[in-house]
């Protein structure tokens, strides 16, 4: 549990936004609450507060106008960072980087430029 702590530590640390940002939502979906998401790291908000998404449907779309950071190479998850400057992190599913990309097309490149509803990841087989 150490290593969370620290980890938790780190990010707290980073500078806080005092500004606004508008946010859609990138999936069709129905919204659960964080703490009853079934991973610790993010259920305990070890890495920050933030919002869990029941998907309907199997497409990724981007959150906010911006750019596409980093791709994880297994497609499960990316960063984008916004036109305001605010660094986005999404992530597709639970236990997904065990699929190894499988399952999952990308669309997207990195430091391609995006709108908000752009879809950018689409999972092909259903979890």
């Amino acid at each position: 549990m150490r290593f969370f702590n620290k980890l938790k530590s780190l990010v707290s640390a980073c500078t806080q936004y005092t500004g606004s940002i508008e946010i859609v939502a990138p999936l069709s979906r129905n919204i659960v609450n964080i703490e009853n998401v079934p991973d610790v790291v993010f259920a305990e908000k070890i890495v920050g507060d933030r919002i869990a998404i029941k998907p309907i449907g199997n497409q990724m779309s981007s959150p906010v106008n911006g750019t596409i950071g980093k791709i994880f190479d297994t497609n499960h998850a990316f960063s984008i960072t916004s036109d305001t400057g605010i660094e986005l992190f999404v992530h597709f599913g639970i236990d997904t980087v065990e699929l190894k990309g499988e399952g999952f097309f990308r669309i997207d490149k990195e430091g391609q430029s995006v709108k908000k509803v752009t879809l950018l990841s689409s999972l092909i087989c259903p979890l």
